[in-house]
């Protein structure tokens, strides 16, 4: 029996792409881990979250640990509302759905937007799982630059139009990281998230926001495009993987009632009630503003760090992007491959990621790696930067 004969046509496409997880490097004992995009361990809740537990199960017995789950799941829920009013963000309880992480709302708004003859705009670069999860959809993706102040909207402007006047399809979705773009750390700025939703209404796309790292800036809050939204057309993707404990999975997708009513068919019961209790339970004993605050100033002095070690160690021709919030430095060494570098780079005992993943057409991004500061501590992130150089030295 072959076993690819009983493949859909979209799988037996999507098999075609880079396995899932291609892209991250086995990392050594010994090796600071600068391609590591997860939380610094030590801001990883562990004693709130062991109370919160008990808590839990000490008011609920086994409530939680059935299918339904726990009543305070509504809780989860209703301080997800709050918390968007809080950042402008005003919907209704039937305007909310909360997924299992940031990805499972991702491939929920890919499965009822996107099939085979569908064409959608991604940044380039962009996050490579979601890259993975829209391929799984359709092989019709195009591609808009990104530079220090997020996607090139004018091209995005100039690709639109240029397919309008040859009569081609027109995209149906454009999915955007505006603030903290993983990989590359930079925002989009003010005009061109008003240009961006200018275009959603002229071309008549929807816009998917993944917002995963938009809690953790280090200076003003940013607003999101779903606050700017007055026509209805942007799915917010929210994730409290970035700022409380990726391994629960609690994210959410804010958007028109109609769209969330038909996401959450096929959503089914693919939850995990439980984690969804716990996180309920922790958040309601937790000041946010506080724990927000604590986050917000450990990655901003770790930032910090990566950029000084930058400075200091590296060769001239080298440049990097100066983010104001999340996770991420992105880095550019003219006439390197990343890629091919990665080996000797372990070697040396540091780690990254190359840039050819985070592009649709690989060969874009030969010249350009993503560093974390978030899970290294800064001493980590010095010798690190010092292992790097000297590999680029070399």
């Amino acid at each position: 029996m072959t076993t690819k004969n009983y493949y859909s046509k979209n799988i037996l496409s999507a098999l075609k792409h880079d396995p899932p997880g291609a892209w991250m490097p086995v990392v050594p004992d010994g090796c600071v881990r600068l391609s590591s995009g997860f939380p610094d361990a030590s801001l990883v809740p562990v004693n709130e979250i062991q109370q919160a537990v008990t808590r839990l199960l000490n008011a609920e017995r086994d409530l939680p640990l059935h299918y339904v789950g726990s009543p305070s799941i509504d809780q989860l829920q209703q301080w997800l509302l709050c918390r968007m009013n809080e950042r402008n963000i005003h919907i209704k309880r039937d305007e909310l759905l909360v997924t299992s992480g940031a990805c499972q709302a991702i491939d929920l708004i890919a499965r009822i937007l996107i099939d085979e003859e569908t064409y959608i705009v991604v940044e380039s670069p962009t996050y490579m799982e979601a890259l993975e999860i829209f391929q799984n959809y359709t092989d019709r993706i195009l591609t808009v630059p990104v530079d220090g102040n997020g996607m090139q909207t004018d091209k995005l402007e100039d690709l639109l139009a240029e397919r309008k006047l040859k009569n081609q399809p027109l995209p149906k979705v454009v999915y955007t990281i505006p603030t903290f773009q993983n990989p590359t750390g930079t925002s989009l700025s003010p005009e061109r998230r008003k240009h961006l939703l200018e275009l959603a209404e002229t071309y008549d796309f929807l816009v998917m926001e993944d917002d995963a790292y938009g809690e953790l800036s280090f200076d003003q809050p940013v607003n999101t495009l779903k606050s700017m939204d007055q026509a209805g057309r942007v799915f917010y993707i929210g994730s409290l993987s970035k700022v409380v404990a990726p391994g629960m999975r609690v994210g959410w997708i804010a958007a028109r009632a109609e769209w969330i009513e038909t996401l959450f068919r096929f959503k089914k019961d693919l939850d995990h009630p439980f984690a969804q209790s716990v996180m309920a339970a922790f958040l309601e004993e937790t000041d946010w503003t506080k724990h927000l605050s604590n986050l917000q100033s450990l990655y901003q002095s770790k930032c910090s760090t990566l950029l000084n070690a930058l400075e200091a160690c590296m060769p001239e021709k080298v440049t990097w992007t100066d983010p104001k919030g999340g996770y991420f430095v992105w880095l550019t060494i003219p006439g390197a491959d990343t890629g091919a570098l990665l080996a000797k780079a372990t070697e040396a005992g540091v780690s990254y990621i190359p840039g050819q993943y985070f592009y649709l057409q690989q060969e874009n991004g030969l010249s350009q790696m993503r560093l974390s500061f978030s899970a290294a501590d800064e001493g980590e992130i010095v010798e690190g930067v010092r292992r790097l150089a000297g590999v680029f030295k070399s």
